[in-house]
Formats: structure tokens, sequence, C-alpha cells
């Protein structure tokens, strides 16, 4: 486990405990959420590298260099994994400002938030 997680840190996790490797992800949770250490877990966003033909859809989002990450990652906003802390291995980067916001558009589409 990584200390002081934070709210849109890029990290490296196994989202299942049957996967073989780790793999990118956000970390959406609350600041509060993530700083609390009664809290055993936080809520990501699973990543997948980007295939060169692949194009994003409408709920997806790409990171790449300057988010912390070696090649251009999809990552899905459709559902939210929750994750244990301690299963966190490695902090990549955080999320740039643009991208956040880029995040909290494709959110509300994906799951038909009003506001």
């Amino acid at each position: 486990m990584i200390p002081d997680i934070a709210q849109w840190d890029v990290v490296r996790v196994r989202i299942r405990s049957t996967d073989k490797d780790t793999h990118p992800a956000v970390v959406v949770s609350r600041a509060d959420m993530c700083r609390d250490e009664r809290v055993p877990v936080v809520n990501v966003l699973y990543g997948t590298t980007r295939r060169p033909t692949s194009s994003p859809g409408l709920t997806d989002v790409v990171l790449n260099g300057a988010d912390g990450l070696d090649r251009p990652t999809l990552v899905s906003c459709d559902h939210l994994h929750t994750v244990t802390k301690a299963s966190i291995e490695t902090r990549l980067g955080s999320v740039t400002y643009e991208r956040r916001r880029a995040f909290s558009r494709t959110l509300h589409r994906a799951f038909a938030l009003l506001g």
C-alpha cells in the first residue's frame, strides 16, 4: 500500500483478487475518504491500454504521459470499482486539471446525472 492516496491519483491496482496483473486506475473517492485510515477502501475507475485503432466511446476518457502513464490508456466511466487501499501498489501520477473536467462531464453522461 502507498501512503497518502488522493483523489485523482493514477495508480496501479488489482481490480479483482483473481487478476494476474495490476491495472492502471484513477482514484475518484473524496479526499476525506482517501485520507481516513478507518476507511479501508476507495473507488476507482479502471483503465486499459488503448489500442491504436480504437477511439474513445462516449463514456471513456483517455489518459497519457501527462497523467503519469507510459502509453495512452482508456479509462471507462461506466463502472466504479471498489478496491482496498492495501491493494494499491504504485502511484503513477495525477490526472491533469483539463482531464478532471473531462471526467466530470463523462461521469455525468455515463450515469445520466442531472445538473
